[in-house]
């Protein structure tokens, strides 16, 4: 029966579109090989597959392999670009060319050819913007004259891809994406080819500076440069343990921040066996509704923290996941909604997952919770190219293990929204005793909700914005507001100031995603979508970026600055271009792309300022030689991270080497040096300056051999051989 209306639907759909081509074929450019099968395999079932298209009755569906077409190079508006020099620069062209991938020239040899047999295109490359960047360049290139139509699909399911040439668009409906599309590559050359000759023409050594990456790359330099500067401070809080009838619980001291622990231990004798009473006591019912669903960042974003994933690995996943097994909507999102058309299709993709190892949370959803009523799931004003990231209902055959964890966490995210929110009594105490108050604050839970289908977290993990002081418990907590209260024990306890943590790839992304602002609250963070740096499609090849040039790298799952990283970005706010530096005004930028996408502002006059920032970037370099500081580092070796504390040891500096840190006197004798693997922790330059200055490195996170996470500090304990020692957080000694 089923086989039967899928016959009824592709006839109907054959119907339709022999319309337009009673004597020649249509042909449909996909983006890539697997995407071009796949739609055949819809519309051409029964289609001749050559090695380069597959052709039909009424299709003739070939596809890019990426970018066929390409900017020029300088070369090819003036051959005296060949070589570099500053006089030339900036080059800035009257009117772009385009070229072929020399790679790939082939394919876009028979896409031409196969034009000619062709009435009409359909332009059915990814639904995006450089999607649509991908057919421009080819059609502009090989001078298309034919109409063209859009397919503009969100999976690769038969349904959804015969439900799109059924509703397909005019090409002309996307001109604004294509005017941002290509705006954003004339801007991405502009800058990237005069910023990199300059600093590479004078620094005489390789630099690359881009639109994006650079102001990245300060973002991971600044948050570098605080570490390295900051300073701990010791203070004392004071813990009481109140007992009222059976009901213990804990409060801390609701005074100023102690910095004197004389003050802070004589405050908590003061308390320590006194009575109190209640002076403050609020009962509340809260709830915690289910996350949003996926778009592409906090994909990428939760699986770096959850799964050790790079950005690029989880692009990579998610791609096959779509492209290849069909099992989840189009990845590259910015949205975490969707819109009143996606609802039956997430309950008809909630169907699908009976008889799957999610079996149990399926039959406990509930279908209604999902309705085109609920903002928080369905809202159509934030949903702009593409919907939130959901599982198809087409149920997966074989995924590699990585493939499988990442898909669980989609499907996962996906039937949290079928369920309620978790509910919890929060209890908001303040004790008072000897005229001192104390706060304690509990979330006592009610009904999971959501929560079930996380078993394994659903009450062990706060989130990252609950303060450390909220307890919760399972357990029935009940305080008589009237009733007196003991204080039966009370310690003061030294804390310490911690230095904000270096970026992973996932907190990173968080920072790309607002511009380098930290913004916690997630209304603002939505708001300033539109000026992040970079898109989802583009963040993670930003990161690969500047690994594969050298200014960054990976120290466990920290993000580190190489030297060259660093001496790049002094070298350019030093001659002043704080622009190219500057997260927040690149992020105007992707907003000002945005507004082209959307109609609402010009792609001439966005072509204008970044004309104008090569232009200032020229001249800046020009007037001003690279300093000798980061041309030392570039070329005379590895930068000195300090002088040597070995006693006796005249002359010596820290450097770099392949296994440690060590003195730059070795050859005379000095034994000084500090691993980079120590206690289980790669150690990078930044511990290692810290390390000698202070004697010690701030806060690490460490984890046992039995697999126990601990925080601890290394200790620089002996001066003259490098030798560590931990210091552990608190007291707590894990067991390594």
């Amino acid at each position: 029966m089923k086989d039967r209306m899928n016959k009824v639907r592709l006839r109907a759909l054959f119907l339709v579109l022999k319309e337009r081509s009673s004597v020649l074929k249509t042909l449909i450019i996909a983006e890539k090989p697997s995407m071009g099968r796949t739609i055949a395999s819809v519309v051409e079932p029964k289609g001749k597959n050559h090695k380069t298209y597959i052709e039909g009755q009424n299709f003739i569906i070939t596809w890019a392999i990426g970018h066929l077409v390409e900017l020029a190079e300088p070369d090819k508006y003036d051959m005296k670009y060949k070589k570099w020099n500053l006089t030339d620069l900036p080059i800035i062209p009257q009117a772009f060319k385009l070229v072929p991938n020399y790679k790939t020239r082939d394919q876009l040899k028979t896409i031409s050819e196969l034009s000619k047999q062709c009435r009409e295109i359909i332009n059915a490359c990814d639904a995006g913007r450089e999607g649509q960047l991908i057919f421009y360049f080819i059609r502009k290139h090989l001078g298309l004259k034919q109409a063209v139509k859009r397919l503009w699909i969100s999976d690769l399911t038969p349904e959804t891809i015969r439900r799109g040439f059924q509703n397909l668009k005019d090409e002309e409906e996307y001109t604004n994406l294509t005017r941002a599309a290509r705006s954003r590559s004339e801007a991405d050359w502009l800058v990237g080819m005069n910023g990199s000759r300059a600093f590479t023409i004078q620094g005489k050594t390789l630099v690359s500076v881009g639109r994006v990456q650079t102001p990245v790359l300060a973002l991971i330099y600044d948050r570098q440069k605080e570490i390295e500067e900051f300073k701990p401070a010791k203070y004392y809080e004071v813990e009481a343990q109140f007992i009222q009838g059976a009901q213990g619980y804990k409060g801390k001291w609701m005074g100023e921040k102690l910095v004197d622990p004389t003050q802070a231990q004589a405050l908590a004798d003061k308390v320590r066996g006194k009575m109190g009473r209640i002076a403050k006591y609020e009962k509340k019912h809260t709830k915690d509704y289910a996350p949003k669903l996926y778009d592409l960042t906090l994909l990428q974003r939760e699986a770096n923290a959850k799964l050790h994933y790079s950005a690029k690995k989880t692009l990579d996943l998610a791609q096959s996941l779509y492209e290849k097994h069909k099992v989840i909507s189009y990845p590259r999102t910015n949205s975490n909604y969707v819109t009143e058309e996606n609802i039956p299709d997430m309950h008809r993709a909630l169907e699908a997952l009976r008889g799957t190892p999610y079996e149990e949370w399926v039959r406990g959803a509930d279908k209604s919770l999902v309705h085109k009523g609920n903002r928080s799931i369905c809202n159509p004003s934030k949903v702009e190219d593409h919907h939130a990231i959901l599982p198809t209902n087409k149920k997966p055959g074989k995924l590699t293990p990585d493939e499988q964890k990442l898909y669980d966490l989609i499907v996962r995210r996906f039937l949290a929204q079928f369920y309620p929110a978790a509910e919890y009594w929060t209890h908001l105490i303040q004790t008072e005793v000897e005229q001192e108050r104390f706060k304690t604050q509990m979330k006592q839970l009610i009904s999971l909700g959501w929560k079930v289908v996380y078993p394994d977290s659903s009450s062990k993990k706060k989130s990252k914005e609950e303060p450390e002081e909220i307890e919760e418990t399972k357990e029935a907590f009940e305080i008589m507001s009237s009733e007196p209260v003991r204080c039966k024990g009370a310690k003061c306890m030294e804390k310490e100031t911690t230095a904000p943590s270096l970026y992973t790839e996932g907190t990173l992304l968080k920072a790309m995603e607002s511009a380098g602002k930290r913004i916690e609250d997630e209304e603002l963070r939505e708001a300033m979508k539109d000026a992040g740096l970079g898109t989802p499609a583009t963040r993670a090849s930003v990161i690969e970026r500047l690994k594969k040039v050298g200014y960054i790298e990976l120290s466990g799952k920290k993000l580190t600055l190489t030297d060259k990283g660093r001496s790049t970005i002094e070298w350019i706010r030093e001659i002043g271009i704080d622009l190219l530096t500057s997260p927040e005004m690149t992020g105007q930028w992707e907003r000002r792309l945005s507004q082209i996408a959307k109609g609402q502002a010009s792609d001439a006059s966005f072509l204008e300022q970044v004309k104008k920032l090569a232009h200032v970037i020229v001249e800046k370099v020009r007037q001003q030689p690279a300093p000798v500081a980061t041309r030392v580092r570039a070329s005379e070796g590895p930068r000195e991270l300090a002088k040597c504390p070995r006693e006796g040891c005249e002359g010596g500096v820290i450097i770099e080497g392949h296994k440690g840190f060590g003195c730059s006197q070795y050859k005379q004798g000095c034994t000084f040096v500090i691993w980079k693997n120590s206690f289980g922790k790669k150690l990078s330059s930044s511990m290692v300056q810290t390390l000698i200055n202070k004697g010690q490195t701030n806060k690490l996170k460490f984890k046992s051999k039995a697999g126990h996470p601990y925080e601890a500090k290394l200790v620089l304990k002996n001066r003259n051989t490098g030798e560590l020692e931990l210091e552990f957080i608190n007291h707590k000694r894990a067991e390594r």
